[in-house]
């Protein structure tokens, strides 16, 4: 066996990534209630947060917030 670790596969753990995936997360469960409690007004606001959030991620991207980006330090583990 070698001790070397495999090369990190870049999964999108950037500030970008989960700036979009916790504002989707928080439309996909208001849209989950307003559904619960018939409120089709509230659905469709919910699938607008769900848009906005990718949105505010491809911002972020361009803005050098992703994986790769010069704005984005990853953090290594330590042993």
């Amino acid at each position: 066996m070698s001790n070397t670790e495999p090369a990190e596969l870049g999964e999108g753990h950037s500030p970008a990534a989960w700036t979009a995936v916790v504002i989707m997360l928080i439309g996909f469960a208001a849209g989950t209630l307003f559904f619960w409690f018939d409120q089709p007004w509230g659905v469709w606001a919910s699938a607008g947060v769900v848009l906005i959030g990718l949105i505010v991620g491809g911002v972020m991207k361009k803005a050098g917030y992703g994986v790769d980006g010069p704005k984005f330090v990853p953090k290594h583990h330590s042993e």
